[in-house]
């Protein structure tokens, strides 16, 4: 997938959301935490550009994140994804539905 820059350069308006591995039980429960969940995405057509996992068990999302701009997936199409709980894979999900401004387990404070 794209960096913010690179998407930038190929004339994207580009949209960016990082979720905190820690704002999932999984990790909580593991005591694992530390890490983060980047999608970088197109905000005029909401189509996934990029995916960047820097977290315990990176390894095991690379296929659904790359499946997901291989097939040109946007955000509400990672966000129907089902995925089961507690697991770290739901940083995807989450991280989607955060974008959306509809988040299931990661609080928005009022502004």
């Amino acid at each position: 997938g794209l960096t913010e820059s690179e998407a930038r350069r190929e004339g994207y308006s580009v949209g960016v959301v990082k979720l905190p591995i820690g704002a999932l039980a999984k990790a909580i429960i593991e005591d694992s935490t530390d890490g983060f969940a980047k999608i970088v995405y197109d905000t005029n057509t909401k189509t996934i550009l990029g995916i960047h996992i820097a977290a315990p068990h990176a390894s095991e999302l690379a296929g659904e994140a790359s499946l997901a701009i291989e097939l040109g997936a946007t955000l509400e199409d990672l966000s129907l994804t089902i995925h089961p709980h507690p697991t770290i894979s739901e940083v995807l999900q989450e991280a989607s539905e955060l974008a959306l401004g509809r988040p299931k387990h990661y609080y928005i404070g009022k502004k």
